[in-house]
């Protein structure tokens, strides 16, 4: 049975341009202050302490040795929780790239960015972080000559880490591009 209040069209009816210069649109202006607290639990906390220290962690499984990284409480191929952490170290290879003129605040800028998927070397494949990557052209992006490309992390002096990921500035390349 067809519903005899149904709306002609369910999406609304449009206000015209004249409407809205008229001020014949009803609105409310309102703001709202909400408090909150964010816990990043046991495994992000452990791993953002150890970036401050200059360190990569992540969680290995016993039952199927994937090591994630960032870590996971639970492994996600085995859905058992994960059994130790393990130091992957700072070295890894780049598995993608892409040139941005787009900044962490969506400003643009002028100098090109380049972000990369890098797998470390002691996790498991296809486990990596997204972050800056130096010494690399866009044009050494575009004709993908950085995929695969070995690098390593470069982090700020001890005395400016605050235990982000930001305390690894970017990755730079072990070998020589081409």
């Amino acid at each position: 049975m067809e519903w005899e209040t149904r709306p002609k069209n369910p999406m609304g009816t449009p206000y015209k341009p004249e409407e809205l210069e008229r001020g014949e649109v009803p609105y409310t202006e309102d703001s709202l202050e909400v408090w909150y607290r964010w816990s990043l639990g046991r495994y992000l906390s452990k791993y953002l302490e150890s970036l401050r220290e200059g360190r990569i962690l992540g969680r290995r499984c016993k039952s199927c040795g994937r090591v994630f990284v960032p870590p996971r409480e639970v492994c996600h191929a085995c859905f058992r929780t994960t059994d130790e952490w393990v130091d992957v170290g700072d070295t890894g290879r780049v598995n993608t790239a892409v040139v941005s003129y787009i900044a962490a605040d969506r400003g643009r800028v002028d100098e090109p960015i380049i972000i990369a998927v890098i797998e470390l070397e002691g996790a498991s494949e296809g486990m990596g972080i997204l972050h800056k990557l130096a010494g690399v052209t866009p044009e050494d992006v575009k004709s993908m000559r950085v995929f695969g490309m070995r690098v390593k992390a470069v982090w700020r002096p001890p005395e400016e880490r605050t235990g982000s990921v930001n305390d690894i500035l970017y990755f730079k390349p072990l070998e020589e591009v081409g």
